[in-house]
């Protein structure tokens, strides 16, 4: 099996929600529209086809007035425990994210492969991505707590 760890992103936050609460706030636009990126970002959510080869693309919009169009195919979509998706817009990079039921908690494990590690460094240096999937975390957790 390839070594991939070189041009890998990954993250694995236990959150303060039922498994069923996370997986909803992922599967709905009108959820993922609230949370979704890093801190200062709001997000326009144009199309959300949550089913293997459905379509999600929606606008960030950046604290600095930047627009950052994101366009994404679903791959894979377990119900409570698994979305993969490809994000084909650039920089392109497979997705998965896992759920794992702890009681009334869940550990999500956000793992991003991109194509090369120069890739992976680039989107680290310009666009801060290891910051951002912290931060991008960080802020679903707020979000499902204050929907308890």
């Amino acid at each position: 099996m390839e070594n991939t760890k070189d041009r890998e992103l990954k993250l694995t936050r236990l959150l303060d929600a039922p498994v069923e609460l996370v997986w909803e706030v992922w599967a709905s636009p009108e959820h993922i529209a609230n949370w979704w990126g890093p801190e200062g970002f709001t997000n326009t959510i144009h199309h959300m086809d949550f089913r293997p080869g459905g379509d999600w693309e929606f606008t960030m919009h950046g604290p600095d007035g930047t627009d950052y169009n994101n366009k994404n195919t679903f791959v894979e979509v377990v119900e409570n425990r698994r979305v993969v998706y490809e994000h084909v817009s650039t920089p392109k990079h497979l997705t998965t994210v896992t759920f794992e039921a702890q009681g009334d908690k869940t550990v999500l494990t956000w793992h991003m492969l991109f194509e090369s590690r120069e890739q992976l460094e680039q989107v680290v240096k310009v666009f801060k991505a290891d910051v951002g999937l912290k931060q991008n975390v960080e802020r679903m957790n707020q979000y499902l707590i204050n929907r308890q």
